[in-house]
This record gives structure tokens, sequence and C-alpha cells, in this order.
């Protein structure tokens, strides 16, 4: 169900967007037109543009006031348009600055598979999170939050995901506050119910988002409570991408042992015969016939050190299938907004 906030965000998307077909707002359209025509003329890097897309932001600010079609407008009237011009532009840019770098695109999946491993043993008592802050439903709710982060291409809208999400945790907070007689929670008992939430939700490209959110969102927007929670959430995936054992209150030897089983029962995973290359020779299925389960899992017996080069070679295989979908299927969730692609480029058919 769509919140209040986003549809209004909507209609005064909608309505920037049939303000830009005006006549009178042919310059402005012009010198939209251009600055993005200007960027697409140097190679990408994600800073020098963010630099360059803020400043953009201060010199449309200025051009609205002083336009004609803005006569008159209240301070809300201009920062609705500055939020309607931030997802024209970074809608229009999103292929050039979100995980454009092979960097990005390393980070991303190193986080992921490092929350894959960890979300097969990390629990809350791992997090010091008191029990009376358990709670599954609200949980759950928070993960959703943050996985939606994955299917918008504005900033604004990526950091709502982000929002929704810690508001969720943070008024379990202030209920448990209340309903228990405690003193209201800190970032002591926040900061480690995120970490968790993220472990859970492993949401795509959490790298790129943080870094998108922080480089393209506009610079007066970032304050207050929202930069408090976008500073815990880089702080949450800091954690994850540096953690060890004692972080998770346990012993090192303890830490690494789990992490160990974690990346076998991933290989396993993957190497059943439903997606391994050739699987359906009559070798094989003989195998299966007398020994069903040790197919199915081939190397579930098996130490890393006594796996043979072709059969690691059939796990790199195996891994990169699974790294493919995956990336399939990010890509596909950033294609959900059609509707909004399409009235984008029916403004640019028009002008």
């Amino acid at each position: 169900m769509e919140s209040p906030t986003s549809a209004a965000s909507r209609v005064d998307f909608y309505g920037f967007l049939d303000r830009m077909r005006r006549p009178a707002a042919a310059g402005l359209f012009r010198s939209i037109k251009s600055f993005l025509a200007s960027l697409y003329l140097d190679e990408p890097s994600a800073e020098e543009d963010g630099a360059r897309v803020q400043a953009f932001y201060t010199a449309m600010e200025a051009a609205f006031r002083e336009h004609p079609l803005w006569a008159n407008a209240t301070h809300q009237d201009i920062d609705h348009a500055l939020e309607s011009l931030e997802k024209y532009i970074m809608t229009k840019l999103f292929d050039r600055t979100f995980a454009a770098s092979p960097e990005d695109s390393a980070a991303d999946a190193e986080v992921s598979e490092k929350i894959g491993l960890l979300q097969q043993f990390v629990k809350p008592e791992h997090l010091d999170i008191p029990k009376v802050l358990h709670n599954e439903a609200s949980w759950l709710l928070a993960v959703k939050e943050l996985q939606k982060i994955n299917s918008f291409k504005s900033p604004r809208d990526k950091l709502t995901c982000i929002m929704s999400c810690c508001q969720v945790i943070n008024n379990l907070l202030l209920n448990v506050s209340m309903s228990n007689d405690r003193t209201p929670s800190g970032a002591d008992e926040f900061l480690p119910i995120l970490i968790y939430i993220t472990i859970k939700a492993n949401p795509p490209h959490l790298h790129s988002n943080l870094k998108f959110v922080q480089l393209f969102r506009r610079e007066t927007k970032l304050v207050s409570e929202v930069e408090y929670y976008l500073t815990n959430l880089i702080s949450a995936k800091m954690f994850i991408v540096n953690v060890d054992g004692p972080s998770l209150s346990m012993e090192e030897n303890e830490f690494q042992m789990h992490m160990e089983t974690a990346k076998l029962g991933t290989q396993i995973c993957v190497a059943s015969p439903s997606s391994t290359p050739g699987s359906a020779t009559s070798t094989r299925g003989k195998q299966k016939q007398t020994d069903r389960e040790g197919s199915r899992f081939p190397f579930m017996d098996s130490e890393t050190e006594s796996l043979t080069p072709a059969e690691l070679k059939q796990l790199h295989g195996l891994y990169r299938q699974v790294v493919t979908r995956y990336t399939s299927l990010s890509k596909a969730l950033i294609k959900l907004s059609i509707d909004e692609d399409r009235l984008l480029a029916s403004v640019d058919d028009d002008s």
C-alpha cells in the first residue's frame, strides 16, 4: 500500500512535468537538457558527477524563484519543484551514476556475499539485542521496507525506504520503552537492531544505494533525522564488512568455523543437479538411484582442501550462474518504475 507521503510526491512530480511542458518553461527545460548533455561529454566519475549535480540543484533553485511560472510561490512550492527536478535528473542519469564502476559492483558483491553467510548463523543475541526488543512482526516489516530500496531510481525514493525501515525500528523501541517503563532507547539499542535487520534483508546493491543517496540527494535534505538514520545504515554496512568474532560476542575461532560452515552450505545449495550442467547423464542417473542424497549434495562430506581442481572449477561455474541470475533479478527490480519512465519520455517528446 502506497504511503500518503509517496502519493503526494507522485502528484507533485506529475504537476512538475506538466508545468515543464508549458511554452513558458522552454528556457528552463533547455537548461536541464543542456546540463544532462554536458555530463555525458565526460567519462563517468561518481564524486565529480555528484558535485556537478549539487551545483545544478543550487542554480536551478535560483532560476525557479525568479521564473514567472513560480511567481508568488511559497518556500514549499519551490521545494516541491526541486524535489521533482532531482527525481527527473537522477532518473535520466541513473544508468550512468548507479553502480556504474567495477569497484562499486565488486563492493556490492562483497557485501551481499558476506551478508548471505551471516544470515545462516547470526542471531539477535550475537548483537546483544535484549529479549524485550525481540519482535518478529516489526522486524519483518522493517526488512520489507529496506528491501524496497532497489525498486526506485531517485535518491529521495531510496532514502524514503531507509527512513521507513528505521522508523519501524524506532517505533518499536519507543513502544517497548513505554509499555515496560524503560528508559527510552538510544543508539546503543537502535544500531544493533538495524544491523540485524540489514543482515535479514540483504538489500541488493547496498553499497551502491548508500553511495547514490549520499552523492545525489540534495545536500540540504541530508540533515537532522534523515542524516541520523542514513549514518546509522552506513555504520551497519561497515560493521558487516568488518565483522569478526568479538563484534558478535563470540570467540574468533568460533566465528571462523561458522563462516566456513556457511560457505560450505552455500556450495552445497548451488551444487544441486537442477543447476548442474550435464547432471542428466545416464551415469549420474544411476548414481541417484543408488545414493540419492549423495548425488544431490556431492560435496556434503568433503573438506575444502580435498576438492579436486575439476570440482573447484565446477563450483566456480555454478557460482557464476547464481551471480548472473542474481544480477538479472536486481536489474528487473530496477525497471519496475515503467510508468514514470514513460512519462519522462513523453515530456522529452513534447518538448
